[in-house]
């Protein structure tokens, strides 16, 4: 993981430094979601048998593909003729955790029972920025366990509003008395 983080902090570096960083994160995300489409081109890249011209002009014609700046092609050339193809996913898994680092960006899993309307999405993100310090960009899904209310996952931290935690709790206080 240590190597995945210097390619990905050195990406991130030129990224930012070319006010590109949203586009190249998901440029990254095509090409790493390639990769896992098609098990045969991520042998053929880590293959040492393959030469770097041959890797070199898949890759081209992948990024050309994908409309993928002349930043990140050149960040893919590096990456294969390293032989470091395969560390694709984890690199592109710390590029997406130090560029919201870099960024003051904090991701959210909000879970609810329910679909939140677009109000009750902007007046959570509101308060999960005022308790993170961070700008928030929020992912959402229905979980129908929780009865009602809403959990929200940052990082390591959860913030637990569901009815079932609430009624969890008011049992534990209850059985304990």
């Amino acid at each position: 993981m240590a190597l995945a983080q210097r390619y990905s902090s050195a990406l991130v570096d030129v990224a930012v430094e070319r006010g590109i960083a949203p586009q190249v994160k998901k440029e990254l995300a095509a090409f790493v979601g390639l990769l896992g489409e098609s098990a045969d081109l991520g042998n053929f890249l880590a293959s040492p048998a393959v030469d770097r011209a041959s890797k070199r002009a898949v890759v081209g014609k992948l990024a050309a593909r994908l409309g993928a700046t002349e930043t990140l092609q050149n960040f893919l050339f590096v990456v294969v003729d390293n032989r470091r193809a395969l560390l694709l996913p984890q690199i592109q898994e710390a590029f997406d955790a130090l560029l919201d680092t870099r960024l003051g960006v904090a991701q959210a899993q909000v879970s609810s029972a329910e679909e939140l309307s677009a109000p009750q999405k902007a007046e959570l993100t509101r308060v999960l920025e005022r308790l993170t310090g961070k700008r928030v960009e929020a992912r959402y899904a229905l979980d129908p366990e929780l009865i009602g209310g809403a959990r929200v996952r940052i990082g390591s931290t959860i913030y637990d509003g569901s009815v079932r935690e609430q009624l969890d709790r008011l049992r534990a206080r209850l059985t304990s008395e």
